[in-house]
């Protein structure tokens, strides 16, 4: 049910005060991102109201979800998780039943015996955050069939070693797979697919860096290349050249907004960064 705002007010007093949820209830929705305001999840307190503006609060059944997943957002035709680091998204010769994938999978046939889910797009396993996956074949066609355009913004925030000789750029290559485990950057040409990445240094340390990414196209591993080929790999990234012993990789998709080709609405999808990711360059 759809809520018209009536006069101006910010989001969080516009949950207590005329949706009776208490303060606890409003964080946690918002938080949780099932709040949609014209349509975008919202998940800023002090987000202001305008007469006209519409607010829907999403509910949907967590219980069966394994606790590793948060779901970010569910509706009849998609859903959108966290996922956690070092989990792999889809399966792999070796790994059937600890993905993402079937961890979706299995809770939406909880609720549905005949629910099938479909990917969408996918995170390597060492990296953490926000994956969406489409309900129905016909769905994840539309998604994926201009997934770069669908894809409208795509946010990472990463710690990396060293310090950025240039605290902002943009890095241009192009990615060769020459096996299934590892990309590197090679020339321009028919096995080379582009891959766009822009960086900004937001926080620096004696020993690491926290940087805020958005990637312009979709690579394997496009951003753990970009940042070894700058000479600061990403913590925890033995992969692409970190020597550190650290278990999980910090790297980590918090924002995605979409241009929804069903509903030819924009939706707005985001986590929170945890502290972690800027305490950690005061070492």
């Amino acid at each position: 049910m759809e809520h018209v705002v009536d006069e101006p007010i910010i989001l969080i007093d516009y949950l207590m005060l005329k949706l009776g949820k208490t303060h606890k209830q409003a964080k946690s929705l918002l938080t949780n991102g099932q709040v949609v305001v014209n349509d975008k999840v919202e998940t800023r307190y002090n987000k202001p109201l305008l007469p006209g503006a519409l607010v829907k609060i999403n509910s949907f059944n967590t219980k069966n979800m394994d606790s590793r997943v948060e779901i970010i957002y569910e509706d009849k035709d998609i859903i959108v998780v966290n996922k956690p680091s070092n989990m792999l998204t889809v399966a792999t010769s070796s790994e059937k039943e600890n993905t993402l994938y079937h961890l979706v999978g299995e809770y939406l046939k909880k609720k549905n015996k005949s629910a099938k889910v479909f990917i969408v797009h996918r995170l390597d396993r060492e990296t953490s955050g926000i994956v969406l996956f489409a309900k129905a074949e016909k769905v994840k066609e539309l998604f994926q069939k201009n997934w770069d355009t669908v894809a409208k913004e795509r946010l990472y925030i990463a710690v990396v070693n060293g310090h950025l000789e240039k605290k902002y750029g943009k890095v241009v290559q192009y990615l060769v797979e020459k096996d299934e485990y590892k990309v590197f950057a090679g020339k321009k040409g028919p096995d080379s697919k582009e891959a766009i990445t822009l960086y900004k240094v937001v926080k620096e340390g004696s020993k690491y860096s926290t940087i805020d990414i958005e990637i312009k196209t979709g690579r394997k591993n496009q951003i753990r290349v970009a940042m070894s080929s700058l000479g600061n790999p990403i913590l925890g990234d033995k992969k692409y050249g970190c020597k550190e012993k650290i278990k999980n990789m910090y790297l980590l998709a918090y924002k995605l907004v979409i241009n929804n080709p069903i509903t030819k609405k924009e939706q707005t999808f985001k986590i929170n960064i945890p502290d972690e990711y800027y305490d950690i360059t005061k070492k």
